[in-house]
């Protein structure tokens, strides 16, 4: 128990601090926006998350005042991703990082809805899925990571999700209240929006190939305690089983078959049994990157082509406390670092 309450206490310290950072510098401005080329950059950071949104915010506060540039596949502005399955009828604005002023303010361009193919780093440039190309001199990749999917029958059926944007996740409560959900892993997603439709939801039924939620990490005792917590809140747990087909009736989710036997009846499924690191389109830039998907980079966040760098939950890093073993930390709070180390 007091693991837990310790454990609950340090995310939510760690999470409120990007939003309560006090900018003790006099933050730099661009010097003039109209001199520049629309297709070129100084810095270049591709993603808008925390790791993204932190760097650019202290090259800011260290003075730097030529043009930065941030792109994102999001719809909106960097919010607190993490957030979706905690307050999963939180709009944007509710959750965002920055209000729009503070991008204004400061001259730190967020280019939305702009996915990366691709990059030459030879030439230094960044080609984007509709075919528009920027120049950098100083490029960030800081993409985190893309949900894992189903890969049984029926994972393309729009009540499946994933929870990875505010629709997803407003969408889901809407659908799910007075309904069956199915939530597929007993990951920290997975158990957190268990944990928000619990009382709202007809029933919460939760798929995991485990024997025990969170053994992982926190061992199989606060496991076990924290299964009954959630059964005292009727979440009903399918343990050491998987998905083998989501059935369908009149175009929409209608059972869930485990390969077990079991049928859930189901009218929304939630799927969270995993990530990957978002660098498929990396694959042929000559950055290295390992047999996982992650980005190597050194202590500086340098990876092995000058001018390239990459933070966050997409890398892996020396760390000195395993003796600069290289190792993936996808916290909150780490890409924090991660970000400031870049700037």
């Amino acid at each position: 128990q007091v693991k837990i309450e310790k454990e609950k206490v340090y995310i939510r310290a760690s999470k409120q601090a990007l939003q309560t950072q006090r900018r003790t510098k006099v933050m730099a401005k661009c010097i003039s926006l109209s001199n520049y080329n629309l297709s070129s950059t100084n810095v270049l950071i591709i993603g808008a998350g925390a790791a993204g949104l932190v760097c650019a915010e202290t090259l800011r506060q260290e003075g730097f005042s030529d043009r930065i540039v941030m792109c994102t596949m999001d719809r909106h502005l960097p919010y607190d991703r993490p957030k979706l399955s905690k307050s999963m009828d939180s709009h944007p604005e509710q959750i965002a990082l920055r209000p729009k002023e503070f991008f204004c303010t400061y001259d730190i361009e967020v280019l939305t809805e702009m996915q990366v193919a691709a990059v030459d780093v030879k030439s230094k440039i960044a080609v984007f899925k509709d075919g528009f190309k920027m120049e950098y001199n100083k490029l960030l990749i800081a993409t985190g990571n893309m949900p894992k999917t189903l890969s049984c029958k029926g994972k393309e059926m729009e009540n499946v999700f994933n929870i990875r944007t505010p629709e997803d996740a407003n969408r889901v409560v809407k659908l799910a209240t007075s309904k069956n959900v199915v939530i597929v892993g007993a990951s920290f997603l997975g158990m957190e929006v268990a944990a928000y439709l619990a009382e709202r939801a007809h029933s919460v039924s939760l798929v995991e190939l485990e024997h025990v939620p969170f053994k992982k990490f926190f061992g199989e005792r606060v496991g076990r305690a924290v299964m009954k917590m959630f059964e005292n809140n009727r979440v009903k747990f399918y343990m050491q089983t998987e998905v083998s087909e989501l059935r369908e009736q009149e175009g929409k989710l209608k059972e869930v078959v485990l390969k077990s036997g079991k049928v859930l009846r189901a009218d929304v499924c939630v799927v969270g049994v995993g990530a990957v690191p978002a660098t498929g389109f990396l694959k042929q830039s000559g950055i290295n990157i390992d047999s996982k998907g992650f980005i190597v980079v050194n202590k500086m966040m340098q990876t092995n082509i000058p001018g390239v760098f990459a933070a966050g939950d997409a890398v892996t890093f020396p760390l000195a406390l395993r003796n600069n073993k290289k190792v993936n930390v996808p916290h909150w709070q780490m890409a924090h670092m991660h970000g400031r180390y870049f700037a």
